[in-house]
């Protein structure tokens, strides 16, 4: 008699685990695909606005670009 019980128990307890593990696993999906959202949406925002210390900043290295490419093709500045 006890033997039923027990198999019954021992499945309702996997049932339960088995239950939290997909929560848990649900829960990494949905936080997974929020911190895509928010990449995708922040490199759509970050090429359209930068602030001043980024302009500078890039303008600097467009010029260090250009002056290595004019040293590439051997022509002095």
């Amino acid at each position: 008699m006890s033997e039923p019980l027990t198999t019954i128990a021992l499945a309702g307890l996997c049932l339960v685990g088995l239950a939290m593990v997909m929560a848990a696993a649900l829960k990494g999906w949905q936080g997974w695909l929020e911190l895509k959202r928010l990449e995708v949406n922040g490199s759509r925002g970050a090429a359209t606005s930068f602030g001043t210390g980024e302009r500078i900043e890039m303008a600097d290295l467009k010029e260090r670009i250009r002056k290595l490419e004019s040293l590439a093709a051997c022509i002095d500045l």
